[in-house]
């Protein structure tokens, strides 16, 4: 029998923590089942079994374990050592790996999964069809949708590339029907009698890809992402330790952390996206990576789906790592879009912009809107303005906080009407007003960063010039251009702001599918894996903002964003039309974004990083540093710098500050290691964990913040 065991806790220190066993407990004690533990001198906390032994440990006091918590293990064994597996790849501890997985109400206590909760469990995946289109596993389905010729054959190419190797990579044009080739991969799983998970790097995809596969998988389908309620999650996850788990789960990163009995077929969709990353808190994973490793570890399939794919997987697949799919025609042979660049430095100087709109684009939406069609604007800003400025001194308002400018929200912000202005600008019919902000309730400063916010002031504080002035377009502004462009048209927002709640989203996709709206402003969750009938204008109103960022990956990026964006447009009968706003209508790629040449792209971003050595041509660990104190960071960069040197060299570059270099009162220094691929992984590790260790031992230095961002994107 057992006395001791070592417990995960959800907390951010390093290794397990052992408690005795009480007799009376020790013979329910099994691993993977919750405990309550003390924890400090009067908290209690939920931890997890991770190992039983009678092993007692040397030098500290054992505290007993409270009480067992489940009759049945919650974390299954595989799921255990992939957490471990995360833990050391992504230098974090593994108490914070349970903390991400796990809902936070089974961290809290028991939550049993009786036969009326999961009757109940329908509720999560919306309206259920017919239950009997799918009868158990292996059952019978709703019907499968028809292949084209040209999807036919990348079915059976998917099929013969499994047979060399696990991971297919599926290279399909914007409306090309991948969607249908998944449905039609996920019924061979459940045929097989195997589970699915299909991974999106977006909430927002959940509600028009559910409906399509509840068409045909009715109630054996499961949905799991953040939206959805504590409880929820719960439920969904207890469902998939039963004797009868959804046979597929759809969505987002969060999902790699479920349990499943029978894995088989892993599907990533849009597998480029840089959402799939884990940015803060810790662990800092990379979804799919992380699913690539847990289908090998389940000898599943995974298939990695996107019309523009991330590089790096680009690159593994011509190595052979991957097998490799293409899908080069749109479904019903539809034309790609046609795209015009407009050049908006020019439109500029000859005056003929209005606001953020070309004299080509309000003809476009001018003319889809006269067809009943409808028309998709990507501004990848979100709020009325980017900033606000004094316009005698150049005051700008910032953040007390993080070291960037506020941005403007507004609300029910309206421009004034012609008889209340005193200088104007003619948009397309109605003017705005440039000299000074109205006093307004709803509007507010904010802080994109720390969420902080501020009435925006009544003059200047530095010169008391009461002559404010928006600078820039965000999402607010674009739609409140529009509603004065085109007073008919039904305008809808899809950007953070408003999409807070999962009906909130559901309700604009809703709306935009059944066109009763006329025109989608979004940031770049519209240009992501949505499929619209009636679209035939889309707008890109500032590429720039994606062309100029300090990143090796921002061309890489912008030609997924915008080609994605792109692919929005004319997805049935008729060619769309595109218009691709840039500063820099030169540019290469905005050239091989208008051909959609990807291979040209992906060639001539490889040459560059090639040289420079950058991914995947070596491995990029991030070093963060944080502290309130200034003078402390950049003393603590220093010593850190200087130590890391001491073990890996020229590899190691910086200190350096982000483009942002104080969050929240922190401010903020990063050191980067630049590594080979062929360099043993365990010993750098250990080097990165015993200098963060010997620097938060210093007195100077104990209240610093040190953490690492692995494969950063």
């Amino acid at each position: 029998m057992p006395r001791f065991a070592d417990v995960v806790l959800p907390v951010p220190l390093p290794g397990l923590f052992t408690y005795a066993l009480p007799e009376d407990l020790a013979t329910q004690a099994q691993a993977g089942c919750r405990v309550s533990v003390p924890f400090g001198k009067k908290r209690t906390t939920v931890g997890l079994i991770a190992r039983l032994h009678n092993t007692p440990p040397t030098g500290i006091d054992v505290k007993h374990i409270l009480d067992i918590l489940d009759a049945s293990p919650v974390i299954l064994p595989h799921q255990f050592a992939l957490w471990q597996w995360i833990s050391n790849y992504y230098l974090c501890s593994i108490g914070e790996v349970f903390k991400a997985a796990v809902p936070s109400k089974m961290k809290n206590r028991p939550t049993p999964c009786s036969s009326c909760e999961l009757e109940s469990l329908s509720s999560l995946t919306g309206k259920v069809t017919n239950r009997q289109a799918l009868l158990g596993n292996g059952g019978e389905y709703g019907s499968l949708p028809h292949l084209s010729p040209a999807q036919s054959t990348a079915l059976a190419s998917i099929h013969e590339q499994w047979q060399q190797q696990p991971v297919c990579l599926l290279h399909g044009v914007t409306s090309s029907g991948k969607t249908e080739l998944y449905i039609h991969l996920i019924a061979e799983a459940i045929g097989r009698g195997q589970q699915v998970l299909y991974l999106l790097p977006e909430i927002v995809l959940t509600s028009q890809l559910t409906d399509r596969l509840r068409a045909v998988f009715s109630d054996r389908l499961g949905v799991y992402h953040s939206k959805f309620s504590d409880k929820q999650r719960a439920d969904v996850w207890q469902r998939q330790l039963t004797h009868e788990p959804y046979d597929i789960i759809v969505g987002v990163r969060s999902s790699v952390f479920l349990p499943f009995q029978r894995l088989g077929l892993v599907i990533v969709d849009e597998e480029h996206e840089v959402n799939f990353k884990q940015q803060e808190p810790a662990p800092r994973y990379n979804a799919r990576n992380v699913a690539i490793l847990m289908a090998s570890r389940a000898h599943a399939r995974t298939l990695l789906g996107t019309a523009t794919p991330s590089f790096e997987s680009y690159y593994n697949a011509r190595l052979g790592k991957y097998g490799l799919v293409r899908l080069a025609e749109r479904y019903g042979l539809v034309q790609l879009p046609n795209i015009e660049v407009v050049d908006v430095k020019e439109m500029r100087r000859k005056r003929l912009m209005n606001g953020a709109f070309s004299p080509n684009l309000i003809n476009a939406i001018r003319a889809a809107l006269d067809a009943h069609e409808q028309i998709i604007l990507f501004q990848n800003r979100r709020g009325y303005a980017t900033q606000v400025q004094c316009h005698v001194c150049g005051w700008v308002p910032r953040c007390p906080h993080c070291d960037v400018p506020l941005t403007l929200h507004h609300g029910a912000w309206r421009f004034s009407r012609q008889e209340d202005l005193t200088s104007t600008t003619e948009l397309g019919g109605f003017s705005a007003k440039e000299t000074s902000l109205p006093s307004h309730t709803s509007q507010t400063l904010t802080c994109h960063y720390c969420g902080y916010t501020t009435p925006i002031p009544s003059q200047c504080p530095a010169c008391e010039n009461p002559d404010l002035r928006p600078h820039g377009f965000g999402t607010e502004r674009i739609e409140d251009d529009l509603s004065r462009l085109f007073p008919q048209a039904r305008v809808a927002r899809m950007d953070l702001d408003t999409t807070r709640t999962r009906t909130a989203y559901e309700q604009l996709i809703d709306d935009f599918a059944a066109h009763r709206t006329d025109i989608l402003v979004g940031t770049q969750m519209v240009t992501k894996g949505l499929d619209f009938e009636h679209v035939s204008v889309v707008g890109i109103l500032s590429a720039d903002t994606m062309l100029h960022q300090p990143d090796f990956r921002a061309f890489e990026r912008a030609f997924q964003m915008m080609s994605q964006v792109a692919g929005r447009a004319g997805r049935r009968q008729r060619q769309g039309k595109v218009f691709l706003q840039t500063m820099d209508a030169r540019l290469p790629l905005i050239s091989q974004i208008v051909a959609a040449d990807y291979e040209a792209a992906y060639h001539e971003q490889m040459l560059e990083r090639r040289q420079f050595a950058y991914p995947p041509f070596t491995r990029i660990i991030v070093v963060y540093l944080k502290h309130r104190s200034a003078v402390t960071v950049d003393a603590l960069a220093r010593e850190a710098t200087l130590m890391l040197r001491g073990h890996f060299g020229t590899r190691v570059l910086g200190p350096d500050e982000p483009p942002v270099s104080r969050i929240a009162s922190l401010y903020i220094r990063r050191i980067t290691l630049k590594l080979e691929t062929s360099l043993p992984l365990t010993p750098v590790r250990k080097l990165l964990l015993d200098t963060r260790s010997a620097l938060l031992t210093q007195r100077f230095y104990s209240s610093a913040h040190i953490y690492f961002d692995v494969d950063p994107l």
